[in-house]
């Protein structure tokens, strides 16, 4: 993970589907002489593009989003040709889902019951080049992460989807048509039809229902929070 230096203010972007958080956030990290916040997102395919245009040093990105959850915004901003890192606020203090996030390439992953006293924590670990995880759940990620990444047959579900198939994952649990994905995706309706056969051989299930249960009980995508 590349430091983001020392020098000038940091540029920050948010990423909260609700407007009360955003605009609580934005208090708490404008009360930081250091911080300069400089944009805000309603959804995950927005902080994407917000993050392309302005080329912030931070996105901090809400784990249960519209469009594009944390998971996926991270992956595509790290894909990105900028220096921008991300923390990722979520309320799931589950280790696989920090793994994702980490595998991502995340540079911080914080619980929001504890937000108020961690953010400029991990803004400014970020800014040196470190990863901030939430004290509840560091120990099992750190003792459990690397080695993890090198087991085979791992029961990481995450592992076995595709980018595109998670994105048609999050967008068939928000309830959307295979037209709808298709316009959204700009691929066919059958392309579409294809990638929900796919999920449901991968996750073991015969229909929609029961590719939801699995989705959301295994943390492949979430609900508004």
């Amino acid at each position: 993970m590349c430091s983001l230096g020392d020098g000038g203010m940091i540029r920050v972007i948010i990423a909260d589907d609700h407007h009360i958080v955003r605009q609580g956030l934005r208090a708490l990290l404008e009360r930081d002489k250091r911080i300069e916040v400089v944009g805000e997102a309603a959804d995950g395919q927005e902080a994407v593009e917000l993050a392309q245009k302005l080329q912030p040093d931070i996105v901090i990105l809400d784990i249960a989003m519209p469009r594009l959850d944390g998971v996926q915004a991270t992956s595509k901003i790290m894909a990105l040709d900028t220096k921008t890192q991300v923390i990722v606020l979520s309320v799931h203090n589950r280790r696989k889902i920090a793994q994702r996030v980490l595998r991502n390439g995340a540079a911080g992953y914080l619980l929001k019951n504890a937000v108020n006293e961690e953010l400029i924590l991990a803004i400014l670990a970020a800014r040196r080049g470190e990863i901030y995880l939430s004290p509840e759940i560091s120990k099992s990620i750190l003792n459990n992460l690397w080695s993890l990444e090198q087991e085979t047959g791992s029961d990481d579900l995450s592992l076995q989807l595709t980018a595109r198939e998670h994105e048609v994952l999050k967008l068939i649990v928000d309830g959307y048509t295979n037209n709808e994905i298709g316009e959204m995706l700009h691929i066919s309706p059958k392309t579409v039809s294809k990638h929900r056969m796919n999920l449901m051989t991968k996750l073991g299930v015969n229909d929609v229902t029961g590719l939801m249960r699995v989705a959301l009980k295994e943390g492949l995508v979430f609900l508004d929070e």
